[in-house]
């Protein structure tokens, strides 16, 4: 039977609760939003939390995949507006701490992407807004078949800035642009053939079936992951003679690696690999 660590709170937002769940199965640590009445959106502390518990997570080598997921019926609903709101009465009219959160939300999206772990976002309800950036800051995303997502700041005056980052390297242009121009929400489906998502299941088989993709995933040797998540997306912001230069680079240094040494004399002596600890 998997082993199951205890589930943590991390950080504690106050002696009662907490805004951010993890449970251990196995080799893959399960993160969820727990702020289900405010639909897990990201708070101050949601932020900080996640952004922490990433980088905790990174460190450690007994968790090989991430996932992360939403408590109830939403996954998230993007930035808290009611927080954000309350600084309007500042003396700057919240410049200040606006800029502070948006930075945060940045920052903590930058995190999933340079994690050497990969991080899978398991989709349940609606994924709006920075909810939806998090879903394309993910290396791989599976959604419920009632799953839904969108961009819709224009609809209140607040283009999705911030998202579109994360959205224009996931989808073409045009789909991006349209879901950004519009806010109107995508379903599921339509969600994958745009490529934000990598599969769809059903509503109570989708952090099932996130975890088994991170399960698969941790049977793979981890210093190959970790160098080629970092290249895949190093290359992406490169010229295409530049990618090229530094992907032969990097292939080089991996041919040397004692992963590759094994992996690749396992193969020629058709036995299965024994990856270096």
């Amino acid at each position: 039977m998997t082993q199951v660590r205890a589930t943590e709170v991390l950080p504690p937002r106050d002696d009662r609760a907490g805004p951010l769940r993890r449970e251990d199965r196995g080799a893959v640590a399960v993160l969820t939003l727990d702020r289900p009445e405010a639909r897990n959106s990201l708070s101050e502390d949601l932020i900080a939390a996640l952004h922490n518990a990433i980088e905790a997570i990174g460190r450690d080598d007994a968790v090989r995949a991430i996932v992360i997921t939403g408590a109830g019926s939403a996954f998230s609903s993007g930035h808290d507006l009611k927080e954000l709101t309350t600084h309007r009465n500042d003396r700057d009219r919240g410049r200040a701490y606006f800029a502070k959160i948006m930075e945060a939300c940045s920052k903590l999206m930058l995190a999933i992407v340079h994690s050497p772990k990969p991080v899978i976002a398991a989709v349940n309800g609606i994924a709006t807004a920075a909810g939806c950036q998090l879903v394309a800051a993910c290396d791989l995303a599976v959604a419920s078949s009632d799953a839904r997502f969108a961009t819709p700041g224009v609809n209140i005056g607040l283009f999705c800035s911030t998202p579109m980052v994360a959205l224009s390297r996931n989808l073409s242009r045009k789909a991006a642009m349209e879901m950004l121009l519009l806010g109107d929400m995508v379903g599921a489906n339509d969600a994958k053939e745009l490529g934000l998502v990598n599969r769809v299941v059903k509503p109570d088989e989708t952090v099932n079936e996130a975890v088994e993709l991170g399960r698969r995933i941790a049977t793979k040797p981890k210093t190959t992951l970790k160098i080629g998540k970092e290249a895949f997306y190093r290359q992406l912001e490169m010229p295409l003679e530049q990618a090229y230069a530094y992907a032969t680079t990097v292939m080089v240094e991996n041919m040397l690696h004692a992963e590759a040494e094994e992996g690749i004399g396992a193969f020629l002596e058709k036995r299965d690999p024994r990856w270096p600890k």
